[in-house]
């Protein structure tokens, strides 16, 4: 355990950074499960819907460096070829 007063305050808020970028992790997997849903259900207009509110979060958590840019931008480039397959 941290033993100086400097030490034990970068312990909080290392902690409370942690639990803000898994809230944030954790909200970027639900936007794209939501878009998954969508494309599942076979409606194109409503997954393209779904997928422009995805789109914000996606890039806000890149943005802070949550995850890699590559990352998002991948996902992005996967869901757009997934709405686009649809009939």
């Amino acid at each position: 355990m941290a033993n100086t007063a400097q030490a034990r305050k970068r312990a909080r808020q290392a902690e409370t950074t942690r639990q803000r970028n898994a809230s944030q992790k954790s909200a970027l997997r639900t936007a794209v499960k939501k878009v998954k849903k969508a494309i599942a259900s076979g409606d194109k207009s409503a997954a393209a819907e779904v997928y422009r509110q995805s789109q914000a979060v996606i890039d806000r958590v890149a943005d802070k460096r949550i995850v890699h840019k590559n990352l998002a931008s991948r996902t992005k480039s996967r869901l757009v070829q997934a709405i686009k397959a649809l009939a």
